[in-house]
Order: C-alpha cells, then structure tokens, then sequence
C-alpha cells in the first residue's frame, strides 16, 4: 500500500492514473491493514478498529482522500463520512434498529424494495466507491438483498411488470453507477421498456467520491433514457470540488437533472453557515438542493443523529436567509408512512 502522500501525489505528477475510476477503484484504502498504516493508528486501539471494519468495511478511493486537510485532520469534515469509529460498534438503544424501515420485510423478491404503492426501489448491485459510515444499508448490504445473478435481475424485471400501479424506479444499491455502462445500460432498457414505468430515478455518490467515473460511456448510456433524474448526496461544501461539480455539470448539459439529498450529520454539516454555503454553492452549480435528511435510526450511525430541534431551526433560518430555489427541504423518512415527513411534523 502506497503512503497517503504517494496516493495524492499521482494527481499531479500521473493524472492520466488519477482521472482513470478503475484506477481509483484499485487503490481505494480497502482493509484495515491499510487504514491502520496509512492513519498511523496507535497499537492500543487498533483493534478496536479491526473490530469496527470487520463488522463495516472500510473503503474510501484516492480522490476523496485527497480532500481530507491534512494539517488539521481532526476538524475535517470528510473525515468523519469516511473513516471508521469506534462508536459504530457501541450498543444502541430505543428506536435505533438494523433495518428501521423494513426494507427486508418489503422484498418480495431480491433486489426488490417495494414500500410504496406507485413506486419502487430496484438495488443493482452492494457495491460502492466508498463505503459511507452513516449508511442507512450499512447492516443489510450483502447477502440476497441486491441483486447477484442474471436469474434475480430476470424475476426483478418480471416483478416490476406484475406491478401495474408502479409508474416510478429508483435504481439504487450500493452504487448503480458502480457497474459496467453495458450491464446498466440493459438495466435501463429493460426497466424503462415496461409500459407504466414512466419515470426511472438513479440514487448514487459517484459525483461526490469518484468523479472521474461519469465518463464518454457512462453519459452515451444515460443519455439514452428519458425522464431520467439523478439524484447524487454532497453534504458539505468541500466535497463540491472542480471535478465534482465538472461531473455533475456534465450529466447537465446532456439534459440530465441532477438533483441533491444530503444527509444531516453532527460534526459534519451541523451548522447553518455550513448548510447554507452548501445549498447556495449547490444552486450556483444548477444542482438542485432537492432533501436534507434526518440521518435514519440504523445501527452504527447514532453518533451521527442531531435532535430533531437542530434540523427545524436550521430550515426555519435558511429560510430566512436564502431564496426558494436554493432551500432544500429538511424531512426525515419514518416506517409506515407514504413519503418523507417535514422535521417540524415529526412526533
């Protein structure tokens, strides 16, 4: 494993490796024998973290580490979205649960999350370019839950016939923009082939931790279906670097809407300073800043989790302080009910 100075060092002295995703992808930070080397982690903690990615696995591609401020790492903001903690693996308490919204128990078949009666959640693949330690799937990934074989993608499709009152898809995971251009090309043709389909929806960070990876052939596919919204999670303004947003402005300026959900996070974007500088930097860059979510009650992410009281006078001073377009609504996503809740309706 290179050292984090070697890492970043390619992005000037080798860009041609740098801008190459695959290239990002083999030398993401994958173990924990590379976390621990490359953070120089103390010998008496370090297999508390063992511990943390065993249960989580840790990765995190060359280009999101490189906006990690290394002089003062503690206070970096991207730090805590990345790197693995130990309170990932404390006991939780109440209402926090491994699958708080039941998607398990709404899969009739693999890969299949059916929660609302018009629409559905397709899950292409378990795979990401950087594992998120606030992952609201961070404890059903894998297994049987997305897809694995060309049989389940078969009997997802045929699910989704069956289903006639769907008229909407999102294309989620893990990361569908994780695979080949060729394997979610047939994915979406196959999806938006089905006659009440009228609208598909791709969920994915790719912008945000790989930017290099919406290239000529991933574009030459997207482009290829229509309505097609893309919604991407940047949740502080440091991670809306020139390529991040020359990726998104791409998807743009080939007529697809790139829309934003960012995730409410203490000691990340806790802060209306923060939150504001990103939804205006956001609206600057023709990103809509569509959702702020309350971060979800999932085991391994309560350190995480604000009051709801922050995210309310959040909105409440934005609202104040910015134009419509660029306020994005603060909600927070409960079992049993038939769409997202506004933090202030929350019980």
């Amino acid at each position: 494993m290179k050292s984090l100075d070697e890492l970043l060092a390619e992005k000037s002295l080798a860009p041609e490796l740098w801008n190459d995703w695959r290239w990002q992808l083999k030398n993401s930070v994958s173990s924990a024998k590379e976390f621990l080397s490359l953070f120089g982690v103390a010998d008496d903690i370090a297999r508390y973290y063992k511990k943390v990615i065993k249960q989580y696995p840790i990765r995190i591609t060359p280009y999101y580490l490189s906006l990690i401020s290394l002089g003062d790492p503690e206070q970096n903001p991207v730090l805590g979205q990345c790197l693995p903690d130990i309170q990932e693996i404390k006991h939780s308490t109440g209402c926090i649960k491994e699958d708080p919204f039941g998607e398990v128990q709404h899969m009739p078949v693999p890969g299949i999350i059916h929660r609302y009666k018009d629409r559905l959640v397709l899950l292409v693949t378990d795979h990401c370019a950087m594992n998120c330690r606030h992952c609201t799937r961070k404890n059903i990934l894998g297994g049987n839950v997305a897809l694995h074989s060309d049989e389940q993608l078969q009997k997802a499709f045929e699910y989704i016939q069956a289903a006639e009152d769907v008229r909407e898809v999102l294309i989620s995971g893990g990361d569908p923009l994780m695979l080949e251009a060729a394997q979610l090309d047939y994915i979406l043709n196959n999806v938006s082939s089905i006659d009440h389909v009228e609208v598909m929806r791709i969920g994915t960070r790719i912008p945000v931790v790989m930017p290099m990876r919406i290239d000529d052939e991933l574009c030459k596919v997207l482009t290829r279906y229509r309505p097609l919204w893309i919604n991407t999670q940047f949740n502080h303004p440091v991670e809306l670097t020139a390529a991040a947003i020359a990726a998104c402005d791409r998807l743009i300026r080939l007529g697809l809407p790139v829309s934003n959900q960012a995730v409410l996070l203490k000691g990340v974007n806790d802060d209306v300073a923060v939150m504001r500088e990103l939804c205006v930097k956001l609206q600057r860059n023709m990103i809509r800043p569509y959702y702020v979510f309350q971060c979800d009650p999932v085991v391994g992410t309560e350190h995480f989790r604000t009051d709801l009281s922050v995210g309310i006078e959040m909105e409440e001073e934005l609202r104040r302080t910015i134009g419509g377009l660029a306020l994005p609504r603060f909600v927070a996503d409960l079992p049993d009910t038939e769409g997202k809740v506004p933090l202030s309706q929350v019980e």
